[in-house]
């Protein structure tokens, strides 16, 4: 969940949702959002952790849904009776008082975008379900006051684990996802010049340990006194302000 705020108004805006219905509708509550609230569902790509409950929502409450075409191409029988716009890396998205940048990701999907998102003051870079880094993420997520970043495994558990061999390809390989190793690399080579908060997410149940995230994360950052939150796939985490 994103939201901005300009005046007496407030923007919110849900990042993919690969929750039912009535598990979405929980979580919102949790947060103290009513879906009435939401601006906006602004979608990364087509895999069904993603995008599994996008529409079903988004038909249900009348929310308005970006994504882009190639994503669209993927999962347009699902898309009946939704309010349905098109991005693509570098467009900017004007969605009440926040402003969405997509950008393009390596990861095995048609077209998959992540998102900045900035209120005009501070600026927010999330970045999941990439395989690598490469210089164009590295630009798009500079400068940014908070950061999601991916930390969805440990190479050595992905490698010990039960998986098939072919599934710990997919996971390891440029197109998959990050290890924590590479998200620390990322996050060591962006600029931190406005950084104040990191959140390692997607993490996997079976491949990875908050505590290996965290302390990747931390390393990267060396004596540089941020903080660092792991999202557990249960709960997610709550709200957090940023200030410009």
């Amino acid at each position: 969940m994103i939201s901005g705020a300009s005046g007496s108004t407030r923007t919110t805006v849900m990042l993919d949702c690969g929750f039912a219905l009535r598990e979405t509708e929980r979580r919102l509550s949790r947060l103290g959002v009513a879906p009435s609230e939401l601006s906006a569902i602004v979608v990364t790509h087509e895999h069904q952790d993603h995008v599994g409950g996008v529409f079903k929502f988004a038909r249900r409450h009348r929310v308005p849904v970006w994504l882009s075409f190639g994503t669209y191409c993927a999962v347009q029988r699902d898309c009946n009776g939704v309010d349905l716009h098109f991005c693509r890396d570098g467009d900017h998205l004007a969605i009440g008082d926040l402003e969405l940048i997509p950008y393009t990701v390596p990861h095995d999907a048609r077209e998959p975008v992540q998102y900045v998102a900035s209120d005009g003051h501070v600026k927010l870079g999330v970045l999941t379900d990439a395989g690598q880094a490469t210089p164009h993420l590295i630009t798009a997520l500079g400068g940014c006051d908070a950061l999601v970043l991916e930390c969805n495994h440990d190479r050595r558990m992905l490698a010990d684990s039960d998986y098939p061999p072919s599934l710990k390809r997919r996971i390891g390989g440029a197109y998959g996802h990050l290890s924590n190793d590479t998200s620390a690399e990322i996050l060591a080579a962006i600029d931190r010049s406005r950084l104040k908060t990191v959140i390692g997410a997607h993490l996997s149940r079976h491949n990875n340990l908050p505590e290996l995230a965290r302390a990747a994360l931390a390393a990267a950052l060396d004596a540089e006194s941020l903080a660092v939150q792991i999202a557990c796939q249960q709960d997610g985490f709550g709200w957090i302000e940023m200030a410009a």
